[in-house]
């Protein structure tokens, strides 16, 4: 199963980020979870520096801009 992390504080970015991870999740048919990562610290932590950020089984593939849902579908595939 892939992991989607989801970086960001609740802004209206984050939460659209969210929504495409979402999208994609759903339109390919993939078994992944996606997890929103809203404490400061652990986004810190991670190394991201801008939000929103988007990671991929631990890696950061996006920070400081919403994906769209063809990358994020690209990312996970």
């Amino acid at each position: 199963m892939k992991k989607i992390e989801i970086f960001g504080i609740g802004c209206p970015k984050c939460k659209e980020t969210t929504k495409r991870a979402e999208q994609a999740v759903r339109e390919l048919g993939i078994d992944a979870e996606v997890v929103k990562i809203e404490d400061v610290q652990r986004i810190i932590d991670r190394g991201v520096i801008v939000t929103p950020a988007l990671a991929v089984d631990g890696e950061v593939k996006v920070a400081g801009k919403i994906p769209g849902v063809e990358e994020v579908k690209a990312w996970i595939q």
